[in-house]
């Protein structure tokens, strides 16, 4: 079981919406956050940006800004050379697969119109940190921020009250939960963050379970109260919620996951 404040607060289902793909990279959130937000701030990019092309469908003036250090030339030249090896090796038989080699010509496009800062989140030198990318944004609520470092997390989570006035929703992927150091930054971030509301919950299976069957990795939406209202009561609802998601890797079931 998962501690009770990990349990969402109540939203009805009518107010949800999966955004992205619905395998790994499709993230639940509030329906109110499509027309509040103006700016996606993505840390944690990979091969993959298929959430901000569907949010951009619903929000058309929206812009993104993606930080990732590993998504340089030599990630492209590898990944091309590793797709290309898979096809000759009957691999990467389907059109999606086949399509997907030539992921850079989408990543080409995609960030003409927006933009890919080549930079490592957190508080080190030479990197840059939450601060830093706030720094002349407005108080108004129009970020949507979403981070998945891969345990990069924990470096730069308590800056997020200090940011709080600009973003109206936070996606955020904790990693190794499991540990118990984690769960105590987890749990300090929820303390230190009242009016972040946590929305949704769901375990990554991915990352697999522990010993108890719980996620080693959940990925958590909260939205600012101060612009996106959220009832008191905390949710009934069993997760994963049917129809809404849907396991990360597909050929694994999902993780269901309860509460104390």
């Amino acid at each position: 079981m998962l501690p009770s404040y990990l349990r969402p607060f109540k939203v009805g289902l009518n107010n949800l919406k999966r955004v992205g793909p619905l395998i790994d990279g499709g993230y639940i959130i509030h329906k109110e956050s499509i027309n509040l937000t103006k700016k996606i701030i993505t840390l944690g990019l990979n091969d993959d940006w298929e959430f901000e092309k569907n949010f951009i469908k619903l929000n058309k003036i929206i812009k993104v800004e993606a930080y990732d250090h590993t998504v340089n030339n030599k990630f492209w030249f590898k990944r091309f050379k590793k797709d290309i090896l898979y096809f000759f090796l009957l691999k990467k038989l389907k059109l999606k697969k086949i399509l997907d080699i030539f992921k850079y010509v989408d990543y080409y496009f995609f960030f003409k119109k927006h933009t890919h800062h080549q930079k490592k989140i957190g508080n080190l030198n030479r990197q840059i940190d939450l601060k830093k990318i706030f720094k002349n944004l407005k108080d108004d609520n129009s970020v949507f921020l979403k981070i998945d470092i891969e345990n990069s997390e924990y470096q730069i989570c308590n800056q997020i009250k200090n940011i709080f006035n600009s973003i109206n929703t936070l996606v955020i992927e904790f990693h190794d939960i499991h540990k118990k150091k984690n769960k105590k930054k987890i749990k300090n971030f929820i303390m230190q963050n009242k009016k972040l509301k946590l929305i949704h919950i769901h375990g990554n299976n991915y990352a697999g379970c522990d010993k108890l069957g719980n996620p080693k990795c959940i990925e958590l939406t909260f939205v600012n109260s101060d612009c996106i209202k959220v009832k008191k009561q905390l949710s009934n609802l069993k997760y994963p919620i049917t129809n809404l998601d849907f396991p990360n890797l597909k050929r694994r079931e999902d993780i269901n996951i309860n509460f104390d």
